[in-house]
């Protein structure tokens, strides 16, 4: 049921440019690899191109992490070797299951493939501060916008900033929403002339859902721009 529900294949990759907030492209690259100066960059997070137009779940939670690293223009292509590593010890989506962030043990085998790989210090996941491995701050961002369920990614607040939207795979088909209201549909009748206390009654939300709704549509589209 897990695996099932990570290789869920509900996303474009304009959808994941868009939602994790990186420039158009950016996912196919991430995923499909790219050829730059007559050399061929294999994917980040795809064990090899697959030349499929859609995107996985799982897919979709570990792009949301790199895309983190992305902003602080960290190059993320140096990071395929230790995913590739990671792959081989937590399964196809390293990135999207628990055990790497939540639980020591696989917090130690993070740090060892770290070491392995010479992964750079700004990609790394882990690092032992007062002798105890901790998350960095980039994974532990990333760890308090994710819910596990049975130790994968059942859900992802695709913003920290709009904490009342949700992308859950078994709802409004993955896509940002509030109480399974998306966030799109939201804005667009707001956009249209519908009132903040018509869409509160129309979708009986609170008036502080509809406004994340409507803030995150807007910072989606900024970061998507810029």
């Amino acid at each position: 049921m897990v695996a099932s529900l990570l290789d869920r294949e509900i996303y474009s990759y304009a959808d994941v440019d868009r939602l994790v907030g990186v420039r158009s492209g950016t996912a196919r690259r991430w995923l499909e690899g790219y050829e730059r100066g007559g050399r061929f960059y294999e994917p980040v997070l795809r064990p090899e191109p697959t030349n499929s137009a859609a995107v996985t779940w799982g897919e979709m939670v570990e792009a949301r992490l790199l895309a983190d690293f992305r902003r602080r223009s960290v190059p993320v292509q140096r990071m395929r070797p230790a995913v590739v590593a990671l792959r081989d010890e937590f399964g196809r989506y390293p990135l999207a299951v628990a055990r790497p962030f939540l639980d020591v043990e696989g917090r130690e085998l993070v740090r060892l493939v770290q070491e392995q790989v010479g992964l750079d210090h700004e990609l790394r996941l882990v690092v032992v501060r007062n002798g105890q491995l901790v998350l960095t701050p980039t994974a532990e961002r990333f760890q308090t916008l994710v819910e596990y369920e049975g130790g994968s990614a059942a859900r992802v607040r695709p913003d920290g900033r709009t904490p009342s939207v949700v992308m859950d795979p078994v709802r409004a088909f993955g896509q940002p929403a509030v109480r399974s209201v998306r966030t799109d549909a939201l804005a667009e009748d707001f956009r249209a002339g519908t009132s903040r206390s018509e869409l509160v009654d129309l979708y009986d939300l609170t008036a502080d859902q509809v406004d994340e709704a409507i803030r995150f549509e807007l910072i989606a589209g900024s970061e998507h721009a810029a």
